[in-house]
């Protein structure tokens, strides 16, 4: 026998009142948010990434989530750098409820960051932090043409200062020492390869690469060298974004004990993608 439940509210739901539902701090764990480690980094980063973008709307008192440039043409909030840090993911399990609480500051005229403190019971599980900046294409369907932008906010917001925007503003100026507690020349090189990213699974709706599937990327890499392991900390720099189609290749270089890893992605033609560092248990 099945059961049907069906919403007979007559009250009409708005954008905004969806909203702030989709910011509810509360989360009843199920199979969907977990893997066997515990709660699932890759749901994780979707649904934070989802919170900020969100955030950002409700700071510019927006009916919703669609970025425009002044002359109307999309806008996105790219990310540029996460940083999880003080992970326990292995806390969680199904009927567990999660509790995230975040909260939002504005770092230059075009970068935002979130900080999301997650919690199970008692015990914070991860600190989480996302910094974006307005980007547009110049040129449609061309996702190698994002180039940043301001959009300006409702209200003027203090600009406060961000070690993480710092070090992605160091990557993107060709730096690779720029995560916390790793020097690359310390690093062994342990594999290339070439991936191409699958459109269906890992470009988003706004057809980019996804931010949250790099780090999945990474992990893939490390435990085709490595059996998989419990993550205590990673960092994800960007810079850019591919177009749908184009192959990408992953240089993989490991500590001398194996708990520190670095995966360099780069583009066909030798540029640099992003980079991201992992600290496994």
């Amino acid at each position: 026998m099945g059961l049907a439940f069906i919403n007979n509210s007559a009250e009409p739901y708005t954008k905004r009142a969806l909203m702030e539902r989709a910011l509810d701090p509360y989360i009843l764990l199920g199979m969907p948010h977990l893997s066997p480690f515990g709660l699932s980094e890759t749901w994780l980063m979707k649904e934070l990434g989802h919170r900020h973008w969100l955030m950002l709307a409700q700071r510019m008192d927006m009916d919703d989530a669609d970025f425009r440039t002044p002359d109307g043409r999309e806008a996105y909030a790219a990310m540029c750098a996460t940083s999880l840090t003080q992970a326990h993911l292995d806390s969680a399990k199904a009927n567990d409820v999660l509790v995230i609480h975040s909260s939002m500051s504005q770092v230059s005229r075009t970068q935002d960051a979130s900080i999301h403190h997650v919690s199970v019971g008692a015990g914070l599980i991860v600190v989480v932090e996302i910094l974006s900046a307005f980007v547009a294409r110049a040129k449609d369907g061309d996702n190698r043409s994002l180039t940043k932008m301001g959009i300006a906010a409702s209200q003027a917001q203090p600009r406060l200062s961000n070690s993480l925007a710092a070090a992605a503003a160091a990557f993107r100026r060709g730096h690779l020492d720029v995560a916390s507690d790793i020097d690359l020349e310390e690093f062994r090189a342990v594999k290339s390869t070439i991936i191409r990213p699958s459109i269906q699974e890992e470009f988003n709706g706004a057809g980019l690469l996804y931010f949250a599937n790099f780090q999945a990327l990474a992990t893939r890499a490390i435990e085709e060298v490595r059996p998989p392991s419990r993550l205590m900390r990673r960092e994800v720099f960007f810079h850019g974004n591919i177009n749908p189609s184009e192959a990408i290749e992953l240089t993989i270089r490991a500590s001398g004990d194996d708990s520190r890893w670095v995966v360099d992605f780069h583009r066909t033609d030798g540029s640099r993608l992003a980079l991201v560092t992992t600290e496994l248990a």
